[in-house]
């Protein structure tokens, strides 16, 4: 096993916005393996370690940062959006790779790889992504996921408040601001078809509490038929961070890779 590399900042934005956006680049053969981690999750978390395990043995280049108000990067979480969180991935990506990275995206990060690949692929760059893989992608989550899924108080509390703390299994309560949901509406992929323009290989528990996997299943209805796989874990959790649900990631970015 590989040292943990050196732990780098990328500035993004200028002035009040700028966030400086805490990085681990392992250099290695490409294409790169870039880690987009979920809300409220961190890049030294069980999912991205094991994957910079693997790259270190496989002698893989592989890329993992903190979103801004997470981890080790600058930031209040409470200022987070997707829009923000979208241009640190996108920033990231085009600074840290050589071009046609491999995309790995838990939970919010699922979505977030999506915005970046249609966003990077519309723009002909060289970055867009050579292949995408997907742990409980939370695709439109701020809507779909939050906003529906509400009760009329706690809606009630973001509109006239401006921020409602949710209670979580994972630990203290924490902040879902308006500015949350209202950005989000701007970056909504299920209302028509969505074109990657790589292969999708997706991996979903179906023990999962916080992105069901029929929600999935309704996301993949917007995927091209070609190229796309889904992987239904029967017992698998919303974490997926089980040895055995390690494995099928590892082997899902290493036949992508």
């Amino acid at each position: 096993m590989g040292n943990t590399p050196d732990l780098q900042f990328l500035g993004v934005g200028d002035g009040e916005r700028r966030r400086d956006i805490a990085v681990l680049s392992r250099p290695g053969a490409g294409p790169a393996v870039v880690w987009l981690g979920g809300f409220r999750s961190d890049m030294r978390a069980t999912k991205a370690t094991a994957l910079d395990e693997w790259a270190a043995e496989a002698g893989r280049a592989f890329l993992r940062f903190d979103y801004s108000g997470h981890g080790e990067s600058t930031g209040r979480f409470e200022d987070g959006t997707i829009s923000r969180w979208l241009e640190e991935s996108i920033a990231v990506i085009t600074t840290h790779t050589d071009g046609a990275p491999v995309l790995v995206g838990s939970s919010m990060g699922g979505w977030l790889a999506l915005l970046a690949t249609l966003r990077l692929r519309a723009a002909g760059s060289p970055h867009a992504p050579s292949g995408l893989v997907l742990i409980a992608p939370a695709v439109d989550f701020t809507e779909r996921l939050m906003w529906h899924a509400f009760p009329e108080e706690a809606r009630r509390v973001i509109l006239t408040d401006g921020v409602f703390m949710r209670p979580s299994q994972y630990g203290e309560p924490y902040a879902i601001t308006r500015g949350l949901i209202e950005d989000g509406r701007r970056h909504l992929l299920l209302d028509g078809a969505i074109e990657p323009g790589c292969p999708v290989h997706i991996l979903q528990g179906m023990e999962d509490p916080d992105v069901p996997w029929r929600h999935v299943l309704g996301f993949v209805e917007h995927l091209p038929g070609e190229a796309v796989t889904l992987t239904l874990i029967k017992d698998g959790d919303h974490r997926l961070s089980r040895p055995e649900d390690i494995e099928r990631l590892v082997a899902a970015v290493a036949a992508m890779a």
